[in-house]
Parts: structure tokens; C-alpha cells; sequence
């Protein structure tokens, strides 16, 4: 599966640019993982950026109000996205407002990372490393403990 994770912005704290790299880096062994920045600005800005840059991919949005589910669901839900034969995938951060109703609304899954309001900076960091981490148990090797 190709994976691009579109995200308002790019990180200027040297933690996030460090930890993305990393993450990025690892993920390499693993398939197609695609970062993209696009222009910050209004939610509803951003959020048409998002939806025209994700167009033709199963489209998963980070927003605090999403899903929790715990990192063993969310291989799950990679192979349930598998079965039906999807091949791209796009998760997206958007602005610091937030997502509009609308891009929520045609979002094939909202995830969120915490109940919590993360930054985009530590949100990109953390997502990375539970992408790196799907892969891994996908994989059957040992990163992972439950």
C-alpha cells in the first residue's frame, strides 16, 4: 500500500524535524511512505487542500474527535483495507483550527492519536511512529510488545 501523510505547514521544531526524518527513514524497508506539505491557513483553506491532494485515496483524517483504537486494531483495520484491495492511502493534518465539518464528513476514517489536542509538529512525530509500527507487526518482527 502507498502511504502519504499531507500535513498544513512543516515542522520548524528541530524534535519534529528530527523524529520525522527518523521515522521516514525507517519506514523505507517497509513500502511507499510519501510526506507532503501543503500551504497553511484557514480550515476551510486547508481542509479543500487536503481533499483535493488526497483525491483517489482511502482518506484518513487526525482529529482529536476521531477513533482511538489501540495499535493492534489499527493493523487490523490496514488488513481489512488490504482485502478490499486499496492501494493508496493518505493521512491528513490539517490546520491549527482544525478540519471543517465537510472534510470530515467524507473522510473514510477519522483517527485520532489522544484524546488530547496535539500540535501538528508532535502529532506528525507520533503518527509516523505508529505507521512504523503497523508495519512492523505486519512484518512479525519484534519492535512491537503487548
Amino acid at each position: 500500500m502507498n502511504h502519504e501523510i499531507i500535513v498544513a505547514g512543516k515542522p520548524s521544531l528541530k524534535y519534529a524535524k528530527d523524529g520525522t526524518a527518523e521515522y521516514l527513514k525507517r519506514l523505507t524497508r517497509y513500502g511507499k511512505y510519501k510526506l507532503t506539505h501543503i500551504k497553511d491557513g484557514s480550515s476551510e483553506d486547508v481542509s479543500k487542500r487536503l481533499y483535493e491532494a488526497s483525491e483517489g485515496t482511502i482518506r484518513v483524517v487526525m482529529d482529536e474527535r476521531g477513533a482511538t483504537p489501540t495499535t493492534q486494531e489499527l493493523v487490523k483495520l490496514y488488513n481489512k483495507w488490504e482485502m478490499r484491495g486499496v492501494k493508496n492511502i493518505s493521512f491528513l493534518i490539517g490546520a491549527s483550527d482544525g478540519h471543517t465539518q465537510q472534510l470530515r464528513d467524507d473522510a473514510d476514517f477519522i483517527l485520532s492519536l489522544s484524546a488530547l489536542t496535539l500540535m501538528h509538529e508532535l502529532a506528525l512525530v507520533v503518527l509516523l511512529e505508529q505507521i512504523y509500527r503497523v508495519a512492523t507487526i505486519k512484518r512479525g518482527e519484534p519492535y512491537h510488545r503487548d
